[in-house]
């Protein structure tokens, strides 16, 4: 599957007191990023809960750091699918700096039903519209 590419700038707001990026936001750049890329296959999350009773859910994360990011920096989040299943997503993560790989993640993402909170398929035409924005 493609990568699918996200610029972020880098604000005081996700900094420590020394302009380098607090630790917490990389896992918030890579969110956001995740949450693009289903927009750009045309899938709101809440749409997802309303018609279909459906969230996403991290089950899993693990993540590395490499080097730091400071302030003003334009990073770019990859998201590269790597696993798409009916019920769960593995999704491999980057956060570069030009061509620097700043962090690496993988996450595990797991589809429930809004209300009982167990593990509950994608309905096709969601999952064929996932395949192509990937594949995009």
């Amino acid at each position: 599957m493609n990568k699918f590419i996200w610029p972020v700038r880098v604000y005081h707001e996700d900094t420590d007191s020394e302009g380098v990026v607090y630790h917490a936001n990389y896992l918030k750049f890579m969110e956001r990023s995740r949450t693009e890329l289903l927009r750009h296959s045309n899938i709101e999350q809440t749409l997802l809960k309303q018609e279909y009773n459906l969230i996403f859910v991290a089950r899993k994360f693990t993540i590395e750091y490499l080097k730091p990011a400071f302030f003003n920096d334009l990073l770019n989040v990859v998201v590269d699918t790597t696993k798409l299943g009916k019920v769960s997503l593995v999704m491999e993560q980057k956060i570069l700096r030009d061509s620097e790989i700043l962090c690496t993640g993988m996450v595990k993402i797991g589809v429930i039903d809004a209300i009982t909170y167990r593990p509950k398929s994608l309905p096709t035409i969601i999952l064929n519209q996932m395949r192509q924005g990937c594949e995009s």
